[in-house]
């Protein structure tokens, strides 16, 4: 029994029929699947919304990621921001002046 070259397995061949077609399980973006980083309470009620925020990027595709992210980005730079504008002592202004010694007795 001889065989012919046509006759004999390729496995390149044999490898494209296996290959996916288009349209087949492997074309498309995958659905939107939960990452599950945990968010750690930081004990500010403002920053804490804000992180929990971050989940709702686990429901959307990643093109909607980026709206979700800026959002909070923007929440924490408010809150940031309110840290600077909070009243507290008032700043030295210039160098202290010397203290005056009192007058010795000749």
């Amino acid at each position: 029994m001889s065989e012919t070259a046509a006759e004999r397995e390729d496995p390149a061949r044999e490898a494209e029929g296996r290959a996916e077609t288009p349209g087949g399980p492997g074309d498309g973006p995958a659905a939107p699947a939960p990452l599950n980083v945990p968010r750690t309470p930081t004990g500010n009620a403002g920053v804490d919304a804000l992180l929990e925020r971050l989940a709702d990027a686990d429901h959307l595709a990643t093109d909607g990621h980026v709206e979700v992210y800026e959002d909070v980005h923007r929440g924490l730079r408010d809150a940031l921001t309110a840290l600077d504008a909070r009243p507290g002592p008032p700043a030295p202004t210039g160098h202290p002046a010397p203290t005056p010694r009192p007058a010795t007795a000749p």
